[in-house]
């Protein structure tokens, strides 16, 4: 039997079926929850169970403590309701008319930018586009039945081609088929767009970006699209990109972000490396990316910060950033790449 579930402060209402998880039911019925991975180990989802109570499933205890357990918090993309339920959480407006799809496309090229970085260029059917907002992502469906998910490093208005940033890694079995047999005109199916990791555009606060690794793809994205708007509305806002790597070789794209910085006067990139080798030659900036942040800014209240990439960074990012530089919680937008046995980020 279906449960009925109340948002507020909203009072939106939807109904889940059974054994279908809160996020599940609410994307169905066309009410948009916050989320990222949907596999419990991000925490984008999290939110608070004011009346009735939830099967709380599978999930990892870095994306929800015992204390917040016990306090009412729940992840929406794990927790099944048990009754009728009454929650907390905020809706996000901007992607509710954008129609999910599961579309075939062609891989139309294939670069490797880095040892273990391959930029993936897809193809759609000719008759077809997506429609999605810059920092979204996308499921690639694979044959085996799992998911594989990545953000899309396109901006919405540069639509032709899509474009993914895929990072080898041991163990996985999608990006091994990648750097190993992937062929350019091999089709793939996928599902999307997919999250809740995009500009809200109703601020005209500060940026501060924050990337590891092939977060920076999201990133680009949602970079490019602000950069398209900004010759047409002559937006302003002050951004700054912090990327980090572990070498100079992993900064795949480095010099597009440095013709960034010299093209837009009101963008600034910096570059950060943690295990910088010899050869590198590094003059920059060292050490985790996320306290290069802290060390450039003792007060972040009046800014915004989009996080993106390996889940220590984000979750590093947001505690400190919050608790010691006084971040508003409402202010910290995040997509961690979580790996699971069912579905991953890259």
């Amino acid at each position: 039997m279906p449960y009925q579930i109340t948002i507020q402060p909203s009072g939106h209402v939807f109904f889940a079926e059974a054994d279908e998880t809160i996020l599940q039911a609410a994307l169905r019925e066309g009410f948009p929850l916050p989320y990222g991975c949907r596999n419990g180990a991000c925490g984008t989802c999290k939110g608070k169970i004011i009346q009735g109570t939830v099967d709380f499933g599978s999930y990892n205890e870095s994306a929800l403590s015992e204390v917040e357990k016990k306090a009412g918090m729940a992840l929406f993309c794990r927790a099944v309701p048990l009754t009728d339920l009454v929650i907390e959480c905020r809706e996000i407006g901007a992607i509710k008319d954008i129609k999910v799809k599961t579309l075939p496309c062609r891989i139309q090229k294939l670069e490797r930018v880095a040892p273990d970085v391959m930029i993936i260029s897809l193809k759609l059917p000719p008759n077809e586009r997506l429609q999605f907002l810059a920092g979204q992502y996308i499921d690639i469906l694979m044959k085996n039945g799992k998911r594989r998910s990545f953000s899309l490093a396109n901006a919405p208005h540069d639509d032709e081609l899509l474009q993914l940033h895929v990072r080898n890694y041991r163990g996985g079995t999608f990006a091994e088929h990648v750097f190993t047999q992937m062929k350019e005109r091999d089709i793939l199916r996928f599902e999307g767009p997919l999250g809740t990791f995009f500009l809200r555009e109703d601020s005209d606060k500060p940026i501060i970006f924050v990337a590891s690794g092939t977060g920076f793809a999201p990133v680009k994205s949602i970079l490019e699209h602000v950069f398209h708007v900004r010759n047409s509305s002559g937006n302003e806002r002050q951004m700054v990109l912090y990327w980090g790597n572990r070498t100079k070789a992993d900064l795949y794209l480095a010099n597009l972000a440095g013709n960034w910085q010299q093209a837009h006067d009101n963008f600034t990139f910096i570059p950060v490396l943690s295990e910088a080798l010899p050869s590198d030659n590094w003059s920059g900036r060292t050490g985790l990316v996320h306290e290069a942040v802290m060390q450039d800014f003792d007060d972040l209240a009046g800014y915004q910060i989009y996080a993106c990439g390996a889940p220590g960074m984000v979750e590093a990012a947001h505690r400190d950033f919050t608790q010691l530089r006084r971040l508003p919680e409402e202010e910290f937008f995040s997509d961690a790449f979580t790996v699971s046995s069912g579905e991953s980020k890259s």
